[in-house]
This record gives C-alpha cells, structure tokens and sequence, in this order.
C-alpha cells in the first residue's frame, strides 16, 4: 500500500475538518468548492489537468468498489438528476473516469459519477439519444482511486450509511491493512466517525433481513444495535424478533421503517421483570401475645421463612417448639 501519496486524490480531501457530530454526515466540503479549489490550482500551474469529454455511457463501466447499490438506482431515486438534466438539456458536472486497457467491451472506468452514469443511460432508453455521458479521465492509482471516490461523494445525501459503509469496509482492508488510525489519515476523518461508519458494515446478516429495506440502516441504528448483537441473550432476543417481525411482513402487513426496525429489536433485549411473587405473612406469638415468629408463607407453594423476632421474651424450648408445630 502507498503511504503519504499525493495526486489528484490528496488534492481533493486536503484541508477538510474532521470535527463532526454524532449521527451526521462525514465532513467535506461541497462538490463545487472542491472542484473549485481544484481549478484554481490547475490554473496556478501546480496540477496537470486530463481531458474532459462527453461519451458513450455504453463504453463505460463502474470501477468494482464505487459506491453505489445498483440495484438503488432507479427512476424514482435518480428522478432529480433526471430533471436536472432534461432541463439544462445536458449533463453539466463530470464524472471521474480512468481510461481501461483490458475491456473491449469498455473503454472507461467510473471512479466517480455511477449516478449520473445511470441517469445518462436512462434518458437514452427513454426518447433522449441525443444524452451523451460527461467525464474528466485520470491517472489513478486504486487508492488515488478510492479517495477521489469518496471525497466527490462523502457529502451526497443520496448516498446511504449502507453503502459507503461496504465501500470502506472493502478498502479498509485492500489499502490500509485494516488499519483505522491509517485510513481515517489518509482520509482526512476522524477514527471515531470512521468506526462507527464500519459498524453499518459490521452487523449481523440475521439482523439486517429484519430491516424492510437494508438502506434505512443508518450509523444512529447501528450504534445502537451493534452493542447488542455483540452480548449472545441480547443477539437471541434480537433473533426471535427478527423472526417475528419477517412473519409479519409475509402475511402482508405494512414494512417498518428503520427507526421502527430498530426500536423492535433493541425492545426484544429488555426482558419484562419477572411477576412477583405473591406471599402472606403472619406472627406467631408467645402465650402472653408477644410476636415470636414471623412466617411468610408464598401463594405458589415455594416454600416458607421463618424469622425469630427479638425482645419476645421466649426462651429457645419454646421457640423449638413453635417451629417444629408450623413445620
């Protein structure tokens, strides 16, 4: 793994706080201030830029860790790039590309821009041939890569915790040796962000299926689950429920939502307190009246206990004998 390159990569994710908030977004600056930044220093002369260009989208192929759940990208959740586009009659914002030496099916790879690659491919199909497929090509490594990927994409709120969270999970361990401290240097966030990011990753199956649509698990949920599934009587009440809950959803019933998911699950672990137990309670006394015993005796049979009261005056024969005549 290369430590402490520099590139394209590092120029985008240079300078951005990674000071957050629980349960918000990583941190990052807009899309147009980085591209921004970028402009400036190509014009400075201090990067080199590659060509942009419309193409194909048919030559084009998202890179095997983007980030995106193609089976997500649908008419409905890509509808805003769809009237964007439909409106300025093009697409405005290029994606990242890295030309491919190896494909004849394909000549570039999407690092960045799955989306409006999706979105490009659609209008085709749907009366707008004339949509061709805007792309800056680069020079990058597969960790320049990754970076640039999530640099472009971190502030998306488009993009789900479950899908950025496989996104690091994958390169967690292809390019930082399954190191945290050396990830979250390399991009700029803080460690603990990152760990509760890979916590969306990190649940167990038989816990996501519970959940309608696993793009509702957030950081928020999984932080709270997560704990949880790591205790085995917490992870078997969680089990139970997850059952119950995916019974409910075949026979038809209305899915949850995640928070609605979740709140089921982490209920599950809260055993309801045991009934208590119903006694009765009564003295025996000494033949002047004085209390000598106290006997408390439960409703279910469970046995009785038998206290000795102080100050009744009974010496231990009598006190015997009262005992032996309860018992």
């Amino acid at each position: 793994m290369a430590k402490g390159n520099k590139g394209f990569g590092s120029l985008l994710t240079e300078s951005i706080d990674d000071d957050i908030e629980e349960g918000e977004a990583a941190p990052a600056r807009s899309i147009m201030a980085s591209r921004s930044e970028a402009l400036n220093r190509l014009a400075s002369g201090k990067v080199v830029t590659d060509r942009t260009e419309f193409v194909d989208p048919a030559r084009c192929r998202p890179w095997r860790l983007h980030n995106r759940d193609l089976d997500h990208l649908s008419e409905e959740s890509c509808r805003d790039l769809i009237d964007a586009f439909l409106s300025a009659k093009k697409q405005r914002i290029p994606a990242i590309v890295r030309r491919l030496r190896d494909d004849p099916e394909h000549d570039y790879e999407i690092i960045a821009g799955v989306r409006r690659w999706w979105t490009v491919q659609w209008l085709r199909e749907h009366n707008h041939p004339e949509f061709d497929y805007l792309v800056t090509v680069q020079q990058l490594t597969d960790e320049e890569a990754f970076r640039v990927s999530d640099v472009e994409n971190r502030s998306r709120k488009d993009i789900t915790d479950w899908e950025r969270a496989h996104e690091y999970e994958a390169a967690l361990s292809e390019f930082y040796e399954g190191s945290l401290t050396q990830m979250a240097e390399h991009l700029n966030i803080s460690k603990s962000w990152l760990s509760r990011m890979l916590n969306v990753a990190r649940l167990p199956e038989e816990l996501i299926v519970a959940f309608a649509d696993r793009h509702d698990i957030t950081v928020r949920i999984a932080r709270d689950l997560k704990p949880l599934a790591n205790e085995m009587r917490s992870l078997s009440a969680m089990r139970k429920e997850t059952e119950a809950i995916l019974a409910e959803r075949s026979s038809g019933s209305e899915p949850l939502s995640g928070p609605e998911t979740a709140k089921r699950l982490i209920r599950a672990t809260t055993a309801p307190g045991k009934p208590r137990t119903k006694v009765q309670t009564e003295t025996v006394p000494t033949k002047s009246g004085v209390p000598m015993l106290s006997v408390t005796r439960p409703t279910n049979g469970a046995g009785l206990t038998i206290k000795i009261l102080p100050n009744s005056g009974a010496n231990k024969t009598t006190i015997m004998a009262a005992i032996e005549k309860l018992l």
